[in-house]
């Protein structure tokens, strides 16, 4: 079995800066963290506080609460990711995890979602992109029969850890460089949800880009849907120099109502979804590991049925351009 020793060994650093790493200190330099990261990857080590909360006969099984986005016209692949990289770590780590739809539990309140996970043997909750409108859910998280991980969704408890990445960071950096390309001042920014989490995080990352730049930027809802984007497209676009939107999905309702108006704006999106590779055109985005987010989830989720307090991990991300050649391989 791989120890702690042997990760140190295969990074070249002291055991207490692995120790370091895996704990999240602050102190600890990102060329560092990256080695010693690389080479628990390379080991697949298994910190012993995830060995000892899964060796416990009290650990119990983890629900995978997905919210399938209900505007999609188009399959949307982020939910799948999120199954396949959860139970793909859970089954390394020997946990038991079921995936639970949102709409399952929609018409729930606290208590009846109380008793519906307990009936399931359920001790833990993972909740990626939880919708801001089921207060129930959050008032269920809050209350602690579960520990609780949230997946691109904030909050931070005792029993409650939270993964994400920088969204306003994200969103500031791949505007930034689609701009400084295009050099355009009327933006229409398309963005996701009125109250979600990280369509508030993007949109300040937007503002805050706006003001150095000193864009106008017209800002309008989709919703995450492709239909509502290509709609918002079509009747603000021609006034606009170029679209930026919250999601890879808008971007393409985008992309493709632009070619139907036979008009060019350049079009940026986030996330990095494959279904990007078969647009047409290469666009900016924000590449998001949503596999690699899922699995942290998992190991949050066994760290705190360990007795380990709620922390938040806030992950990388990357920008990128998808083009067809990049899915098919």
């Amino acid at each position: 079995m791989v120890s702690i020793r042997d990760v140190a060994r295969e990074a070249g650093v002291s055991i207490s800066t692995v120790s370091k790493v895996l704990n999240d200190y602050p102190n600890v330099s990102g060329k560092t963290r990256e080695k010693v990261n690389e080479a628990i990857e390379r080991l697949d080590y298994v910190p012993n506080s995830i060995a000892a909360a899964l060796s416990s006969k009290k650990s119990g099984r983890v629900a995978l609460v997905i919210d399938v986005n209900r505007n999609m016209q188009a399959i949307d692949e982020i939910p799948m990711q999120y199954i396949v990289g959860a139970t793909n770590r859970a089954k390394e780590l020997g946990m038991d995890i079921i995936t639970v739809f949102a709409t399952m539990i929609d018409d729930m309140d606290a208590e009846e979602m109380k008793r519906y996970f307990q009936s399931q043997s359920i001790e833990d909750l993972i909740l990626c992109n939880p919708p801001t409108e089921n207060k129930a859910l959050y008032a269920l998280a809050e209350e602690g029969s579960f520990k609780t991980v949230l997946v691109d969704a904030p909050g931070v408890g005792q029993n409650i850890s939270c993964v994400h990445i920088d969204n306003k960071k994200a969103q500031y950096e791949v505007a930034k460089k689609f701009l400084t390309e295009c050099r355009a001042k009327r933006i229409l920014y398309i963005s996701g949800k009125k109250d979600g989490y990280a369509s508030r995080e993007r949109l300040k990352g937007i503002k805050e880009l706006a003001g150095e730049l000193g864009l106008t930027v017209l800002v309008r809802l989709g919703h995450f849907g492709e239909l509502e984007a290509r709609k918002l497209t079509i009747q603000y676009a021609e006034a606009k120099d170029a679209i930026i939107c919250a999601s890879d999905l808008m971007a393409i309702g985008a992309m493709k109502a632009l070619i139907d108006m036979d008009i060019y704006r350049p079009v940026c999106g986030f996330d990095g979804v494959n279904l990007m590779g078969y647009a047409g055109k290469q666009m900016h985005t924000v590449g998001q590991d949503f596999k690699a987010a899922a699995a942290s989830a998992v190991d949050e989720a066994a760290r705190l049925i360990g007795g380990e307090k709620g922390r938040e991990l806030v992950l990388p991300h990357k920008l990128m351009r998808i083009k067809y050649l990049d899915v098919i391989k």
